[in-house]
């Protein structure tokens, strides 16, 4: 049984503990490693100076080579004395002095002789060191020795040999696998420990043979396993079969009913091992569960301490997926909350509140309010992140639960703890209206007596933002001036800031907070005083109840829409001139490290695709580029660039990524070529593309390559026209051409002659999301409410079976290319919804906001609302057109999108006039396919019949929806 900690006495609580190594130094005890040189060994003395060395060992202290060698053959003397507790000593020292090539011969003997010798302990420790130290040479050698040790009688013989092989078997797995049968047999034997460890090799050798492995399962599987610890890992890799099958428990019958028939072991590790593969199985029904929940809930109940953390552990997991399915055991889940361990009763209360009803909140909520003085700060955390859910589950129950996290935001705690709960109460304003006052109110009294500037600048932020918007906003203003008075400059800055969107959105406390930012222009803190004396003048200084300008009230409230290293590193190379600084210069591309970049570093990044070595972006420097060649100068303004894709396999003879510039009616293709044969020149170097697979795009011009010598990077280009303003697609093949010239290696010269050749590349693909610049917000509920739910649409979608919600949504954050805010692309583990905010720019600059909501049903099924707002029709369209098509909408949302292309056509085509029904028929055949082929062969007279496939805003936009 666990004895209890025991506090020490106070008048030995700054007493250091003693340490029979402390203060020991590696010259002194090489010095006393001469005794293992004495004619008459101590073998006492010698083991207290092994000792010491290995202690040295594990602190990290090093020995140089001459010291290590002299230890090593020091130590090798030892193998004289007879002692059996000193040659333990000696197998430990060698394995940690871990000798060379050269040394390993001199105890190689020695070790071999242990190994036959008739004392069983020195057979098993000499097995060890000599797997430890030897080469695949030596052990050629004694194969044939562990082999026999594998099947040997003793078990702690046999045991050694396995385990050696486990560890051989990441060194030269070519051997071990020859050991199989021995290690089959081994399977078999009575011993418990060495059936274990007989087990965990034979699955290692087998474990790359999926069918080997669910063999071998299923002959263990059949009641030849008898060691409580071989059958835990028989139950593991039981579930990994059952795993990797990606089948219903339905095909996987006969292991179900062998996991069901382990809760009935005798042993509890083996219960609870069975019992947890149950719970974590995929797609488990309620039925199925039952067993294993009826097991857990009687270990609810043990006396021993690591059952109940275990059961309780493993239930708290359950209740994320099958609430329901937990809900018998919470009787005996309350009794857990007095645990003595906190642990377990941490694990219990959070149990609790994912499986508690609504009746039983007032009750959890008193028996948690004495639990919560006794637990450390960390099981503080999952106490509230639990409750916080429980509210969102119970809306009503909002002002229990909003008093008693703001009881605990008064009490002592760190920073994580409190963060917390403010984060918790800010999630639950925002969630229900109805807690918005109350719990407004309880934030303002906590930055009262707030120790932790961030915490009190976020919630004056916060208090900005919702505060104006409640039914009195003067009741805040006293919290909001006391910060100017009471707080250091950083707050008092936050507070300034505050005050100054209370006076913009609420006209009436204009006079009062113009009053309040006059006295703040005296403050000591020059941050105060210039945010004091701007927002007086944004605001118009004389303090009048007028309604505040819309410039202003952008100015406040409005979200940054460039990033803000962009905007640094922009101000940083702003030279001071008459010229003002343009925000409207900076870059909206938000910086990413390109896949590319990501791979080997033997590889070097080619062309444009490694990092600009300019101070501009990355867009900059494209643009820079594509300008300065004639035939793309015309093209205008350049939108977005792509990062680099690999065109070629890593360590092929040609390396060639390729960057897409998406201009308004054109797109290049920017080929990042480099030759890593060093015997060749590369002449006259360009890409062949077939636009076969991309109709709407016509080429128009090409820039080869005139030379590409070795490891010298290089560029082609190569521009299609398309639609202009319209986010075609589609998939182009390319061969890359050239001629190949052989280059002598003594002079470096090319010879005159050269020979055509051709390489084929792989194929690349136009998406819409390519046509979506990744730009953030600084503030995306501002910026979502800023455009408002006239400019709003929505639509649902199934995305079909998925492993987990993180699964689909970096799956749709991809189709889509737009950048995530907030960090919501992290998906919580084991979340059965989420959602995830986004945000960029669409082409003609219209800004796009996106909020997708996921759910995970029981069959693992993921439902997505998917929720777009725009400044422009196109860009909301687009945001849902790349979904509907490409992830699988419903069938009307795939209607109404090709009538809205039909509609745009005719608008843009017919300008307005009534046309025939075989106008429709012919439009919407070619759209779907089947008259694709007579359509576009008639010179093109369907070539701009896309232009209005997003809508041009007004009728087409009006049609298409």
């Amino acid at each position: 049984m666990a004895q209890p900690l025991v506090k020490k006495d106070d008048d030995r609580d700054d007493e250091a503990d003693y340490s029979p190594f402390m203060g020991i130094e590696k010259g002194a005890v090489l010095q006393e490693a001469r005794v293992f040189n004495d004619p008459q060994l101590d073998p006492r003395r010698c083991s207290q100076v092994i000792t010491k060395l290995l202690y040295l060992l594990n602190q990290g202290e090093t020995f140089t080579k001459v010291e290590a060698t002299g230890v090593f053959f020091s130590v090798t003397k030892l193998f004289q004395s007879k002692d059996t507790g000193l040659r333990r000593m000696v197998y430990l020292m060698i394995k940690e002095l871990s000798p060379s090539a050269d040394e390993v011969i001199i105890v190689t003997s020695s070790l071999m002789k242990d190994m036959n010798s008739k004392t069983d302990m020195y057979r098993a420790n000499a097995i060890r060191v000599l797997c430890r130290i030897t080469d695949g040479t030596l052990l050629t050698q004694i194969e044939r020795y562990l082999k026999q040790a594998i099947v040997d009688k003793n078990p702690v013989v046999a045991s050694a040999a396995l385990v050696s092989g486990n560890h051989l078997l990441q060194t030269n797995p070519e051997i071990v696998k020859r050991w199989s049968n021995e290690v089959q047999e081994a399977v078999q034997s009575r011993a418990a420990l060495v059936q274990f460890h007989a087990l965990a090799l034979l699955h290692q050798i087998r474990q790359n043979d999926r069918l080997a492995v669910s063999k071998l399962v299923s002959n263990l599987t059949r009641g030849s396993v008898r060691s409580p610890l071989a059958q835990c890992l028989l139950i593991r890799y039981i579930s990994q079969v059952i795993r990797e099958s990606g089948s219903s428990q339905t095909g996987d019958r006969p292991f179900y009913d062998y996991l069901e028939g382990c809760l009935r072991h005798k042993a509890e590790m083996v219960i609870f091992e069975a019992a947890r593969a149950i719970t974590e199985l995929s797609g488990v029904t309620s039925r199925e569960l039952t067993p294993a929940i009826t097991v857990l809930q009687l270990f609810l109940s043990s006396s021993k301490p690591v059952l109940r953390f275990a059961a309780v552990r493993t239930l708290n997991k359950v209740a994320m997926t099958h609430p329901m399915a937990v809900t018998n055991c919470n009787i005996d889940m309350e009794s857990l909350i007095s645990d003595q361990n906190r642990s377990i009763a941490t694990l219990a209360i959070t149990t609790l509140l994912k499986t508690g009803n609504e009746s039983s909140v007032d009750r959890l909520m008193k028996q948690i309010t004495n639990f919560m003085s006794d637990i450390a700060d960390d099981f503080k955390i999952v106490v509230v992140e639990a409750i916080r859910s429980l509210c969102l589950k119970f809306p009503l129950k909002f002002r229990s639960l909003m008093n008693f996290l703001s009881n605990i935001l008064r009490e002592e705690g760190g920073f994580e703890y409190k963060k917390a709960i403010v984060d918790s109460i800010v999630i639950l304003i925002r969630d229900i209206p109805d807690a918005k006052e109350n719990g407004l109110l309880h934030l303002c009294e906590f930055i009262e007596d707030c120790e932790f500037t961030y915490l009190s600048t976020q919630i004056l932020h916060f208090l900005g933002v919702e505060g104006p918007k409640t039914s009195d906003p003067s009741k805040y203003i006293r919290y909001i001036y006391n910060r100017v008075i009471l707080e250091n400059a950083t707050v008092r800055a936050s507070a300034v800031s505050t005050l100054a969107k209370f006076g913009a959105m609420v006209d009436s406390l204009k006079p009062r907070v113009f009053t309040l930012l006059r006295r703040c222009l005296f403050d000591s803190d020059d941050e105060v005083r210039d945010r004091a004396t701007l927002y007086l003048n944004m605001l118009g200084g004389d303090g009048a109840v007028v309604e505040t300008d819309k410039d202003a009230k952008e100015f406040l409230f409005g979200s940054l829409d460039v990033p803000l290293s962009n905007l640094e590193t922009s101000l940083k190379n702003y030279e001071a001139s008459d010229a003002p600084f343009d925000v409207n210069t900076v870059s909206k591309e938000v910086k990413s490290q390109p896949l590319a970049e990501k791979k080997a570093g033997t590889k070097k990044p080619t062309g444009l695709g490694a990092p600009p070595t300019e101070s501009s972006t990355g867009v900059d420097a494209y643009e820079k580029l594509l300008s300065s060649i004639t035939e793309f100068s015309s093209f205008g303004k350049l939108f977005n660039s792509s990062a680099p894709f690999e065109l070629t396999e890593p360590e092929t003879e040609y390396a060639v990524n390729v960057v897409k510039h998406i201009f308004d009616g054109h797109i290049v293709f920017q080929y990042n070529c480099t030759n890593t044969i060093p015997e060749q020149l590369l002449e006259n170097v360009s890409v062949l593309v077939d636009a076969s697979e991309a109709e709407e795009f016509d080429e128009v011009a090409s820039k080869p390559l005139t030379s590409l010598p070795y490891d010298t990077p290089g560029q082609t280009f190569v521009a299609f026209q398309k639609p202009e303003g319209v986010p075609a697609v589609g998939k182009f093949s390319n061969i890359l051409r050239f001629i190949v010239k052989e280059v002598d290696p003594s002079t470096g010269e090319a010879e005159d002659d050269g020979v055509e050749d051709e390489y084929q590349l792989e194929d690349l693909e136009v998406v819409a999301a390519d046509y979506m610049l990744r730009v953030g917000v600084s503030n995306f509920r501002n910026a979502w409410e800023s455009i408002g739910a006239d400019f709003e649409k929505i639509d649902e979608y199934g995305l079909g079976p998925r492993e987990n919600l993180a699964d689909a949504v970096n799956a749709v954050i991809s189709l889509l290319g737009m950048q995530p805010c907030e960090g919501t692309e992290v998906v919580p583990k084991n979340s059965r919804s989420h959602t995830c905010l986004l945000s960029g720019v669409y082409m003609a600059n219209a800004k796009v906001l996106v909020r997708l909501q996921f759910g995970l049903d029981s069959s693992r099924e993921v439902a997505m609302k998917l929720t777009v707002r725009s400044e422009d029709d196109a860009g909301m369209m687009a945001a849902l057109g790349v979904v509907a098509w490409t992830v699988g909408a419903s069938l009307v949302t795939v209607v109404r999108w090709v009538a809205g292309r039909v509609v745009a056509w005719l608008s843009f085509k017919k300008k307005q006039e009534v046309v025939t029904y075989q106008a429709w028929v012919t439009m919407v055949r070619w759209l779907c396919g089947s008259g694709r082929a007579e359509g576009v062969g008639k010179g093109g007279e369907y070539g701009g019949t896309w232009k209005g496939a997003v809508g041009d805003g007004g009728t087409v936009g009006g049609w298409w929806w």
